[in-house]
């Protein structure tokens, strides 16, 4: 067995879609608007967003880790471009740094060096 694919769901697609490709950089595989999907290319695990108007489906942490190569060097751009951070980069207990984003429905990921990131998830 191994994951597939992760969906994030979100409020607004249209938005969502915007804020995933113009501010963190992901690439769009597929849009279905009229099924309130969109598919993006994620590496090794397909990541995708569904619109729900379900507010108890979204704005909380995803579980998600995002890793770059240079997390403070990211979170500069990202807070550029107008992202919200709820925790930038900070020294975990475990050694790593670790950072906390939010996309426009609130929904959280781990901002993570690949180098922490098998520690930290």
């Amino acid at each position: 067995m191994k994951i597939g694919y992760i969906n994030v769901f979100v409020s607004d697609l249209e938005r969502s879609v915007r804020f995933y490709t113009e501010a963190l950089g992901f690439r769009v595989k597929q849009v279905e608007k009229q099924f309130g999907y969109a598919a993006f290319e994620g590496g090794n695990i397909s990541f995708a967003l569904a619109e729900t108007d379900d507010a108890a489906l979204f704005g909380r942490h995803t579980g998600i880790g995002l890793v770059v190569n240079d997390i403070e060097t990211v979170y500069q751009n990202l807070t550029a471009k107008g992202v919200i951070f709820e925790m930038p980069p900070t020294k975990q207990p475990w050694g790593g740094i670790l950072a906390l984003l939010k996309d426009p429905d609130g929904n959280i990921f781990y901002l993570d060096p690949i180098i922490t990131a098998t520690h930290s998830n």
